[in-house]
């Protein structure tokens, strides 16, 4: 599979018709919470925020350690 649009993407910002930090923005915004928290995940990006405490209700929050967790892995 070739990756057509990602790559006319790369070569917009290559030419600096888009900033990155514009397509970054829009891919956050089109994607998903749960689809940014698994991209968070993927990349070890979860380690650069304090964990939380258990007694708060945050549903944004995944455990990732947790095998009951809707993402665990």
């Amino acid at each position: 599979m070739t990756r057509e649009a990602t790559n006319q993407i790369l070569e917009l910002i290559d030419e600096g018709v888009l900033r990155a930090e514009t397509v970054v923005l829009a891919a956050l915004k089109y994607m998903s919470e749960d689809e940014v928290a698994d991209m968070m995940h993927i990349n070890e990006w979860t380690g650069f925020f304090p964990e939380e405490d258990e007694d708060e209700d945050d549903d944004m929050m995944w455990d990732w350690n947790n095998p009951a967790s809707p993402h665990h892995y």
